[in-house]
C-alpha cells in the first residue's frame, strides 16, 4: 500500500499538507453536493438535517431505541426530543412501548415517514451510485476503508452495529 497507483504516483503514507487540504475541501464540497437535493426537501417540511438523520436510522432499523438512536447521532437528550417530538406529532415517527422492558422506547416510521425517507434518500442513493459507477470497484473499496479509518473505534463499533442489522 506504499503507493496510491494515482498519474502523480503519490505515496499514501507520506501525503503533503496540501495534498490532504486537497482531500479535505473534495469533502466538504462533495458533503455540500450530497446534502443538497434532500436539504431542499426538508426546508419544504421545515426540518432540518437531523430530522433526516433520525429518519435514517429510524427505517434503517425499525424498532430502535431512543437510547441507541441517541448514541448513533451523537446529539444530546434534549435535541433528540425536539427532533422526535416533531416527527411523531407530524405522523412520521411512532413511538411505542418495549415489548420486554416497558421503559424503553422503541421507533418506527409511519407510511409517511417512510415514504419521507425514501423521497430523501433517493437523490442520495443516485448520486453515490453515480459517483461510485464513475470510480470503480477499487476506489469504491479504498473509499469506504479510509471512511471507516476516520471514524475511530468508537464511531466505527457503531457503524459496525448498524451495518450489520
Amino acid at each position: 500500500m506504499a503507493d496510491s497507483g494515482s498519474p502523480g504516483g503519490e505515496t499514501l503514507l507520506f501525503l503533503t499538507d496540501e495534498q490532504l487540504r486537497k482531500g479535505i475541501e473534495a469533502m466538504f464540497f462533495a458533503y455540500r453536493a450530497f446534502t443538497a437535493d434532500p436539504d431542499r426537501l426538508l426546508e419544504e417540511h421545515g426540518y432540518g438535517r437531523a430530522h433526516h438523520r433520525a429518519l435514517h436510522f429510524i427505517n434503517r432499523q425499525p424498532g430502535l431505541t431512543v437510547t441507541t438512536l441517541l448514541a448513533v447521532l451523537g446529539v444530546t437528550k434534549q435535541s433528540l426530543n425536539r427532533v422526535l417530538r416533531t416527527l411523531i406529532e407530524d405522523g412520521l415517527v411512532e413511538s411505542r412501548v418495549g415489548k420486554r422492558d416497558k421503559r424503553e422506547r422503541r421507533l418506527h416510521l409511519t407510511e409517511a415517514g417512510e415514504a419521507l425517507e425514501r423521497a430523501l434518500s433517493e437523490a442520495q442513493r443516485g448520486r453515490m451510485r453515480a459517483a461510485y459507477r464513475a470510480a470503480g470497484p477499487q476506489a469504491v473499496a479504498g473509499f469506504r476503508q479510509v471512511l471507516e479509518a476516520m471514524m475511530g473505534p468508537d464511531l466505527h463499533k457503531l457503524y459496525q452495529m448498524m451495518k450489520d442489522e
